[in-house]
């Protein structure tokens, strides 16, 4: 088997850290890993695979030297920039920005739903935004089983999906109101207009002219390429809440077939990458903690229940650790797949 050569840029942000991590647990064919990052963080070292990483600036010549394949976690300017030439180097790049996600040449890819598009890369693959990931991971199966007619997503997704600034925005907040519980000082604010903390924020990115947001039509648009179906009816309300990691999301979706609720259950219990938990009335169902959650690739749905307020609906509940699964880990098992079909 052949050895390969792989870049990870952003190597120092919460996802690049991720991943990292989760090459560690997987023990790819991977025979020298490169770490890139901006001019700032060029120069620091980080922990990997038994030893220390100088993480080295990312530059146009960067790619000279040859690599098999990439994964970018460094925001939408650096991939337009740097993935072309990445690309145009040999390489292949697998992107989690949102820049190539709509470009009708680049695949946009979840390995256990549609693996197949690997193959029509012209040197780069999109990863879907993290909230999209894990729906269609839980929606592939019952689309192809009951046709879907139309879904309603709403979220609630974890401060780790607006990175490092996010997450210092909720912890900061917890020790202010810790120390100080009527202090209504926000100055400590990096990244989000108002207080995360014992609030909930219900607006992801910046709003569009249609009065939805950036996020909002993320995963309306990507559910539709990813599915391949373009005039699926689907809308969306994205919010960000107080927990640090995991996204959860209530879907409502109705399908054009009928469906008996046991059969469902079953389709989505033998689905890759799907883990039901869907006990009611007790704690076996899904949670954005450590315990059922948060550490793990799979997508956990539960809370499955009959819609009657329509002919063939269903309402589920869906929890993934967005940072892993979300990013870093479809984008290594996008890599892992190339890998065993030598793509």
């Amino acid at each position: 088997m052949k050895n390969y050569k792989l870049a990870i840029v952003g190597a120092t942000g919460v996802v690049g850290r991720t991943a990292l991590k989760v090459l560690e647990e997987k023990q790819l064919p991977i025979a020298e890993y490169v770490l890139f990052a901006s001019k700032r963080s060029s120069g620091k070292t980080l922990p990997f695979m038994g030893k220390d990483y100088v993480v080295r600036e990312l530059t146009e010549h960067s790619f000279d030297e040859g690599f098999d394949f990439a994964i970018f976690s460094a925001g939408g300017d650096i991939a337009k920039k740097y993935a072309p030439i990445a690309a145009s180097c040999g390489c292949i790049v697998v992107d989690n920005s949102s820049a190539f996600r709509m470009d009708p040449t680049v695949p946009l890819v979840v390995p256990e739903v549609n693996p197949e598009e690997i193959v029509n890369h012209h040197g780069i693959i999109a990863n879907p935004n993290c909230s999209t990931i894990q729906a269609v991971v839980a929606l592939k199966p019952l689309d192809d089983a009951y046709h879907i007619k139309r879904i309603v997503y709403s979220t609630y997704q974890a401060v780790s999906g607006a990175g490092i600034r996010g997450i210092e925005d909720l912890r900061q907040g917890i020790e202010q109101y810790v120390s100080s519980p009527k202090n209504t000082n926000t100055s400590y604010l990096q990244k989000f207009p108002y207080p995360i903390f014992n609030n909930c924020l219900p607006h992801i990115d910046s709003f569009l002219e249609n009065g939805y947001t950036k996020e909002e039509e993320k995963m309306i648009n990507e559910t539709r390429k990813i599915l391949k179906r373009p005039d699926l009816k689907i809308t969306a309300t994205t919010v960000r809440v107080p927990v640090f990691n995991c996204h959860s999301e209530a879907i409502n979706v109705e399908f054009e077939k009928d469906f008996e609720l046991q059969q469902l259950i079953h389709t989505l219990t033998t689905s890759p990458g799907v883990v039901v938990q869907n006990t009611q009335g007790n704690r076996n169902m899904p949670y954005p903690l450590a315990t059922t959650c948060d550490g793990h690739d799979e997508v956990f749905v539960g809370r499955i229940r009959r819609d009657r307020s329509v002919d063939s609906g269903v309402n589920l509940w869906v929890v993934a650790d967005n940072i892993r699964k979300g990013a870093a880990s479809n984008a290594i098992q996008i890599v892992e797949k190339m890998m065993e079909e030598n793509v």
